[in-house]
């Protein structure tokens, strides 16, 4: 039991309501006098069935409540029953019995079905006071307790709206959230293949938050940046004191994503070492901190992605055969941005709300220019080469309209052209408006670019209305 002393240090402004609920009124009388001075409200009630009246008139901290009610019937079932009330209205409310000498089995059968302590009816004011302020401290600590889960769940929300992908409807794409759907109920491991930039990750979230798992922790590892020294620390955490740098316990990826979802992102970029004590964790769903003595038991929904061939790599004994088998019960291939160009409208929508949002832009548009212009590009490093194309366009553009001129690619990579769309006119048009752009409107500069003199550029720029 908590010193008295301290929580009334504690407890030093009045706080916290308390209901006391008995058929005894000289007991409610006298309980009344005592607690008042200690919180911020008591009210005294003889009735129980004004129980319910009284928690809807004003929410209490505490409610302190006799065990038995009718006379003749000591079994504590009525108490009982009025607890499961009080708690279907508020279920943090700390419920405190009231029991007779002799009762302590009914009052630890009380506890086991959700009462917060009890007391005996024998006065024992400082036995009295100290149970009721720890049991507010319980209350209080629930409290925070369900704040910090409901603040975390929000938060994670909110992560996960930052990782919202646009589906598109084409038919690559649909095939994958076919399968997604299926897959995403269940706890079979997931391999998730595919390009650089295609929304593997984006994807392992949609089948989280597709899951029986969702309101639970996802847990995402890139194992390409983990040196091979620190893997068991940081996936099967370590013990204060395990080696020279450990000067604290540390919990490990597994045991933070037990009960929700643990994602290994380059999991072809590990190595057989490696590859061998995850296996093993995999295998017997525990881990084993480093400097620890006991085995940790983890639950977790394995999902793991790479953009390396690892049935090549099998066959070449760069990796294990055994974890192939255990981290692909289902594999779900994400097609390129080269494969599905019929979404690139809507992606491109997508991404303009996104980033028009994030910079406080007014409303913008693509000209059809521009969606050709996206359109034909090899967008090599995918979906997130593509955003970033449209982040910049939204950044640099003085308009409401986003035309050819206001995309700009990385010199690095290559663009490729729509021959059989290929109109002459139309590249010239971008061309000079990009050179003007890039040379912040100096025409001197950006007629020397373009290899012309300023006359013929300003003509083209007459004709083509720029």
């Amino acid at each position: 039991m908590v010193r008295i002393s301290h929580l009334l240090l504690i407890m030093a402004k009045k706080e916290g309501k308390i209901l006391i609920v008995d058929d005894n009124k000289e007991l409610l009388f006298a309980l009344k006098l005592y607690l008042q001075p200690h919180f911020e409200k008591v009210l005294t009630e003889h009735n129980p069935n004004r129980i319910k009246e009284h928690l809807f008139n004003d929410a209490y901290d505490l409610v302190l409540l006799d065990m038995n009610f009718s006379a003749g019937i000591n079994n504590g079932n009525e108490g009982l029953f009025w607890m499961k009330e009080v708690l279907k209205v508020d279920p943090e409310t700390a419920v405190v019995f009231i029991t007779g000498y002799g009762d302590v089995e009914l009052a630890v059968r009380a506890i086991k079905e959700g009462a917060a302590d009890f007391i005996q009816k024998s006065w024992d004011e400082n036995k009295i006071l100290s149970t009721l302020l720890s049991a507010y401290q319980l209350r209080k600590q629930k409290q925070a307790i369900n704040g910090l889960k409901k603040k975390q769940q929000h938060l994670s929300k909110t992560i996960e709206a930052g990782h919202d992908m646009f589906l598109g409807n084409s038919e690559a794409m649909q095939m994958v959230m076919n399968m997604t759907r299926k897959v995403a109920p269940t706890d079979v491991n997931v391999l998730i293949l595919g390009e650089n930039g295609t929304g593997k990750e984006v994807m392992a979230r949609t089948l989280h938050r597709l899951s029986a798992r969702c309101d639970e922790m996802f847990v995402a590892v890139d194992l390409g940046a983990i040196n091979e020294n620190l893997f068991e620390s940081e996936m099967f955490g370590h013990k204060k004191g395990a080696f020279t740098d450990a000067k604290a316990d540390r919990t490990g990826r597994f045991e933070l994503a037990s009960g929700g979802t643990l994602f290994l992102d380059e999991i072809g970029n590990l190595s057989l070492t490696m590859q061998a004590k995850l296996l093993a964790a995999l295998q017997n769903r525990e881990i084993t901190p480093v400097g620890g003595a006991r085995p940790v038991k983890i639950d977790i929904r394995l999902i793991c992605a790479t953009n390396m061939p690892l049935d090549k790599m099998v066959e070449e004994g760069t990796f294990r055969e055994d974890l192939l088998y255990r981290i692909n019960t289902i594999t779900l291939e994400m097609p390129s941005l080269r494969q599905r160009s019929e979404d690139i409208p809507g992606l491109a929508d997508f991404f303009l709300q996104k980033f028009t949002g994030k910079y406080r832009k007014d409303t913008m548009t693509f000209t059809p220019a521009a969606i050709k212009q996206l359109k034909s590009h090899a967008w090599p490093g995918n979906i997130r080469e593509f955003q970033h194309a449209i982040e910049k366009a939204v950044i640099l553009s003085d308009g409401a309209v986003i035309d050819q001129a206001d995309l700009f690619f990385n010199s690095h990579e290559k663009q490729t052209i729509d021959v059989d769309n290929m109109n002459l006119v139309d590249h010239e048009k971008m061309i000079i408006a990009r050179a003007i752009k890039s040379c912040q409107g100096n025409m001197s500069q950006a007629s020397k670019k373009l290899g012309i003199n300023r006359s013929t550029l300003y003509d083209k720029i007459k004709r083509y209305g720029l």
